[in-house]
């Protein structure tokens, strides 16, 4: 499951809202151990990824580094090489 969370910090274009959520949404999914909550968790579930959401953003704007911005296409291509090589030698 977290396979899916992404690198969102040092981009260009920098994170989206909605790669944040999804981070969020990952994340607590994880944590609470359900996929989709029940009706009695729901909104318990959805208040949570909206706080994790708020701290991501806070993370992303309080981060500082020297390095230039990374290149999001080209690190996505490079995960992708690297999962066909991990997986393609099973």
């Amino acid at each position: 499951m977290c396979r899916n969370i992404k690198p969102l910090f040092n981009f260009e274009p920098p994170a989206s809202r909605n790669e944040m959520h999804e981070a969020a949404l990952q994340f607590v999914r994880k944590v609470s151990g359900y996929t989709h909550p029940s009706k009695v968790n729901e909104a318990t579930f959805h208040t949570a990824v909206e706080d994790v959401e708020k701290v991501v953003r806070k993370l992303l704007a309080s981060l500082e580094t020297q390095a230039p911005p990374r290149d999001r296409e080209a690190f996505i291509a490079k995960a992708k090489e690297r999962a066909r090589e991990r997986y393609s030698r099973a």
